[in-house]
């Protein structure tokens, strides 16, 4: 009886790999909502932790050094965090629900004032010589972007409604980001023992440059975030812009969609602008503008310091393909997925080349890691 061929042995490998990575992805289709459950507490555990290491820090009492044990200093900085929320929306709160009670009331002035743009628009159409063909085609082109557009709302309230159905599951997260900022070094460990003499070091450092990535990088989008709903708030108040603390909100919440986030802020805030007055609009879009080159290309870059590395093209087809398989969630993930994968990438490109890794080490974290 002949030996299998190498060439065989590959091809049977790639399809064992194959039949892996989609029987992976069925089931993580399954779980979604449990695995995206984790990925909230595991990215709200990376917002707390350099919190976290500051409460542990040591101090000299009694000339002896003490320390907070780790599960106390995460609840006192639960206990910080929460008092630090409750007094932000006391502030923010109050003139937040003032405005949508004015948007609310102010809807039938929105309408009339729409109704007058659309008949001054009419007027004008009609006096151009366009053949009737053509005209029929725009009108209709137009009344199919008015039902989209419908449509598009209608969807995104029922979204919202279902998202809120779902709040009970988001008091899970500070509980599951507790376990994993308390035993995350114990989790660490017990993987590398388990993992041959020989693929410790390697997965160590993987681990290591995983970790900081991460870190930088929801650290990076929280404090941008801040930045982005201080700024747009208070730029919208000086221009004129109605609702300043509203969109100053939205704009915070946006943020964390890389660049469709955005975009959106900028329709929203242009078609408010627009119904206030038409001028407003070239002011908005132009403080806009300057905004998104200072924050992006001064800012983000000095907050971020070690984060994803990715070329605008990546981001963009990421934020795409996101956006088609798990909608908001999933243009919100993806970008750190696909980071992610380029560090393993990268570290895998770098065991290939022989970087020294060959040798064999027992490398355990015994101390706390420096995220979560």
């Amino acid at each position: 009886m002949s030996s299998v061929s190498p060439q065989t042995r590959a091809v049977v490998r790639l399809i064992v790999i194959i039949a892996g990575v989609a029987v992976a992805v069925l089931g993580l289709q399954k779980l979604a909502a449990v695995v995206l459950l984790l990925v909230f507490a595991a990215l709200f555990a990376y917002v707390l932790a350099p919190l976290v290491h500051v409460a542990q820090r040591p101090i000299h009492i009694a000339s002896r050094r003490r320390r907070l044990p780790r599960g106390v200093a995460i609840m006192l900085t639960y206990a910080l965090m929460f008092a630090s929320v409750s007094i932000a929306g006391a502030l923010v709160l109050p003139s937040a629900v003032e405005q949508v009670d004015d948007m609310i009331a102010s809807a039938p002035a929105y309408e009339q004032s729409i109704a007058a743009w659309e008949h001054g628009w009419s007027t004008y159409y009609e006096r151009l010589s366009i053949p009737a063909a053509v005209r029929r085609s725009v009108d209709q082109s137009v009344v199919a972007a008015g039902e989209g557009a419908v449509e598009t709302a209608r969807a995104s309230l029922l979204a919202l409604a279902g998202a809120l159905s779902d709040l009970p599951w988001l008091i899970l997260i500070p509980i599951l980001a507790f376990f994993l900022l308390k035993d995350a070094a114990s989790f660490r460990r017990s993987f590398l023992i388990a993992l041959p003499h020989r693929l410790r070091l390697r997965a160590h450092r993987l681990l290591e440059d995983l970790n900081a990535t991460l870190g930088a990088y929801v650290r990076a989008q929280l404090l941008a975030c801040v930045l982005a709903g201080a700024a747009c708030g208070i730029g919208f108040a000086l221009l004129g812009v109605p609702y300043p603390v509203v969109l100053g909100v939205l704009a915070g919440v946006l943020e964390f969609i890389p660049l469709v986030g955005p975009l959106l802020l900028a329709i929203v805030a242009s078609i408010v602008a627009a119904l206030h007055a038409p001028v407003l609009v070239l002011w908005t879009i132009a403080f806009l503008g300057v905004f998104r080159l200072v924050e992006d290309y001064v800012i983000y870059p000095r907050l971020i310091r070690r984060g994803i590395p990715l070329h605008p093209l990546a981001v963009i087809l990421a934020v795409l393909a996101g956006a088609e398989l798990d909608g908001v969630a999933g243009m919100f993930l993806a970008v750190p997925v696909v980071g992610i994968l380029s560090v393993v990438y990268r570290h895998t490109v770098e065991w290939r080349g022989g970087d020294g890794t060959h040798r064999a080490a027992a490398v355990l974290v015994t101390s706390q890691p420096a995220d979560v």
